[in-house]
């Protein structure tokens, strides 16, 4: 069987990954949507959030399984028994970090295949800052993520505040 892992925060989860799960999961056996639990980085929403508002986005794709993991990407692979690893580019600028960490997991776990899908035009601009400013700001989301992640946007900005995320240039 081939098993496939589509890593990230999902902070939060927004059609660009939807996107990229739901081409990579035909592909494979069963795709394994891996929340990552404590990254190095100020997140809206806690691990427990992240992880049912992604269940929430595959509850109906028997292919597709959600997980969280901690650590390594590598040897969350080796737990899972996953030969893949599936990213997602947007511009060119991920090519260059995506490529590093191919190269670094690589390195870590030879047997581990990285495979990079484009992202689809329309998702190109969409990262979890931008539809977190916007959300806080109290702007449209509804063409970026779901409608369950807009009102769980909606209700965390209400309880934690607009400044509670670190924000790009959206209020200029």
């Amino acid at each position: 069987m081939t098993r496939a892992v589509f890593p990230g925060t999902f902070d939060p989860i927004h059609y660009g990954h939807i996107d990229i799960a739901k081409r990579a999961a035909p592909l494979f056996e069963e795709l394994i949507v891996a929340v990552y639990d404590r990254p190095l980085k100020s997140l809206l929403f806690s691990p427990e959030q992240r992880l049912d508002l992604v269940e929430q986005a595959f509850a109906d794709n028997d292919r597709v399984k959600v997980m969280m993991f901690s650590g390594l990407i590598v040897e969350f692979c080796r737990e899972v028994d996953a030969q893949v690893i599936v990213r997602g580019l947007r511009v060119f600028s991920d090519f260059e970090h995506e490529f590093r960490m191919a190269l670094a997991n690589r390195r870590l776990a030879p047997e581990v295949e990285v495979v990079a899908f484009i992202t689809q035009e329309e998702h190109s601009f969409l990262t979890g800052t931008t539809v977190r400013e916007i959300a806080s700001l109290d702007g449209d989301v509804s063409s970026m993520v779901p409608g369950y992640v807009a009102a769980a946007l909606a209700q965390q900005f209400q309880e934690v505040g607009s400044d509670a995320v670190g924000m790009t240039s959206l209020r200029d």
